[in-house]
């Protein structure tokens, strides 16, 4: 059976049974707080589990690294509507260590994208409209630095009002532990 299939299976055995009801909440969230979290599977359920989170309490927006890669993208859109329009009133950058965007490189992934059919003439398109894809493609060395950069350009954001405070933490994937890089609290 193909993933979609297996999952349409089960969907359909979960509403039958109401198993909705557990997950029942508003969509404002009940701690006032917004996080961007890095993608990465080992957070799904470690994440809200290390923060004392349950559904319904946050807003969750989700990117490679926990990355504002653009100050007027769609990851920064998502954490101002969660601020004017579901109620957040603080905000909270978490990123990881052992981070697959620590360890990307644009050749070798370039390269991964060829090998699945992209053409080095949609590459050369993409370069002639622009688009720098070194920079678009470049990882991290420090996670601890790119979350103070997510940080700062979600502080220093034109649309976010002052006294937002914009928390910076790092959690370990393995055992769940936070480290402070930024008290939002703190000037």
């Amino acid at each position: 059976m193909k993933i979609m299939e297996e999952i349409l299976v089960h969907n359909e055995k979960f509403v039958a049974e109401k198993e909705f009801v557990k997950f029942e909440t508003s969509k404002f969230p009940e701690k006032k707080l917004v996080i961007l979290s890095c993608m990465d599977t080992r957070l799904v359920e470690l994440l809200p589990s290390a923060m004392n989170l349950r559904n319904g309490d946050v807003k969750i927006v989700k990117s490679a690294g926990a990355i504002v890669a653009h100050p007027f993208g769609s990851i920064m859109r998502s954490i101002l509507v969660a601020v004017y329009e579901l109620q957040a009133d603080e905000i909270c950058v978490v990123g990881h260590h052992d981070c697959g965007m620590s360890k990307l490189k644009a050749d070798a992934f370039l390269e991964k994208a060829k090998q699945r059919g992209i053409t080095e003439e949609k590459l050369d398109t993409l370069r002639y409209s622009g688009v720098d894809l070194d920079q678009w493609l470049k990882g991290f060395d420090s996670v601890e630095d790119s979350v103070r950069d997510s940080v700062d350009t979600i502080k220093n954001h034109p649309l976010l009002a002052e006294g937002v405070p914009v928390h910076g933490l790092v959690i370990d994937p393995a055992t769940g532990k936070l480290d402070v890089v930024v008290n939002g609290y703190e000037k």
